[in-house]
């Protein structure tokens, strides 16, 4: 009889070659069977300084370890994750990286640790304007579990493919400190994440997982919740996919600044450009929830100078709502559902130039139309879940947090529940 321990050796390396190999993994979920489903994600943006805190982008790592948190919506038997060098401008180099789980801060629970190897070896090279998924890491996670991914850099990586707004705190440290248990090395700190743009799971005692990925601007990207609290609004839905029973992945393709119309050199390429990378590739995916154009919106003021680029001169509700078509389209040539979320109000808004009738009037006839036209598959109406009954342009005052355009914990808690569950 075969031992226990070459029985599971052997189990391994089996596994192994099919979650390596695209093809195999493909037919089983095709046949029910288990898959990669996208658990975590962050959309990579250019290298800059446009944010509220410094971040370490422009200038890139040397002989630094970096490592970042993440709460993963569904869990599995496995783990991969996904490093970005698409805004690169030379080959990075990944001299190590590892994962474990969080205790707190940057300390990460004893017997967890796990080197990430790819393609079996422990250093990569990724070249400019190139992604990469790791091997499969043997790591046993549960839902909305946290972890901490450490990437370590021995030598000049050059500017570094980040996403500015991330809602958590990642560390740095001099050195090597991949498998470091406690965070004493990890001294700097910055409300960005670096290079990690996703975590995808696999559970080999489940039927074939689903993802659902939250597609938006800083109201899907979480700006103003509560930093390392997780409670941006695709947090809250993956928490109320939990306690409903409904083992989904959620992702988060929120970007910060993002825009229906135009490329930004803070705030991304716009929704179309990058819909393929952050949607339409997503291991299991199966819906998408739409919220964006309010910066297009905001915008109508800023198209002669904006540092990070002017709006469009001719802003109609229709160019908007024909962006919306064309992400329909692509939605549904892949076979996925697709969820129109209703655009915030921003009435109130302190700062001069920032709301006008004009735009108002635009925003009023996009969500008119998302919620009365049917081209979406359901309509999560953000708008009315924060609005204020007394001013319907306005967002609740519980819910404002602080510049009339953002909501706080609370405002992402409703926006959540606005999501039918079953239209997922």
């Amino acid at each position: 009889m075969m031992s226990f321990r070459v029985t599971r050796v052997l189990t391994a390396a089996v596994a192994a070659v099919l979650l390596l190999s695209p093809a195999p993994a493909a037919a089983a979920e095709q046949h029910g069977g288990p898959g990669w489903v996208g658990s975590w994600s962050m959309s990579a943006e250019l290298p800059n300084e446009f944010t509220f805190e410094p971040n370490w982008s422009e200038a890139g790592f040397d002989n630094h370890t970096v490592r970042q948190t993440v709460r993963v919506s569904t869990g599995g038997d496995a783990l991969r994750v996904k490093l970005s060098n698409v805004y690169g401008s030379i080959p990075l180099r990944v001299s190590g990286a590892a994962v474990a789980k969080t205790v707190a801060g940057a300390s990460v629970r004893p017997g967890t640790m796990r080197a990430i190897t790819f393609g079996g070896a422990r250093s990569v090279t990724i070249p400019a304007g190139r992604e990469l998924f790791s091997d499969p890491v043997w790591l046993r996670t549960a839902p909305l579990e946290r972890l901490s991914v450490s990437l370590f850099f021995a030598q000049p990586t050059g500017p570094a493919t980040f996403h500015a707004w991330a809602s958590e705190t990642a560390y740095r440290a001099v050195g090597d400190h991949r498998f470091a248990r406690d965070g004493k090395a990890f001294t700097e700190t910055t409300p960005s994440n670096y290079y990690l743009t996703a975590v995808d799971v696999i559970d080999f005692g489940a039927r074939a997982r689903k993802a659902v990925v939250a597609f938006g601007d800083s109201l899907t990207d979480g700006s103003f919740s509560t930093l390392g609290a997780d409670n941006r609004y695709p947090d809250e839905l993956a928490e109320r996919l939990v306690a409903a029973g409904k083992p989904m992945g959620v992702r988060n393709a929120g970007l910060a600044g993002n825009r229906m119309l135009d490329d930004s050199l803070c705030f991304g390429d716009k929704a179309i450009a990058r819909f393929q990378r952050d949607v339409l590739d997503v291991a299991g995916v199966r819906t998408v929830i739409v919220s964006e154009g309010i910066n297009d919106i905001i915008a109508l003021t800023q198209t002669e100078w904006h540092p990070c680029g002017p709006g469009v001169p001719d802003l109609t509700a229709q160019r908007l709502i024909e962006s919306h078509r064309e992400l329909i389209r692509l939605a549904h040539a892949r076979g996925l559902r697709i969820i129109g979320g209703t655009v915030l109000p921003y009435k109130g808004n302190p700062y001069e130039g920032v709301y006008s009738e004009e735009g108002e009037a635009i925003r009023d006839a996009l969500n008119e139309w998302i919620r009365t036209s049917g081209e979406y598959d359901a309509v999560a109406d953000f708008d009315r879940a924060v609005a204020d009954p007394a001013d319907p342009d306005e967002i609740r005052d519980e819910f404002d947090g602080g510049d009339k355009i953002h909501v706080n914990d609370a405002g992402y808690r409703a926006m959540a529940e606005a999501i039918d569950l079953n239209a997922l």
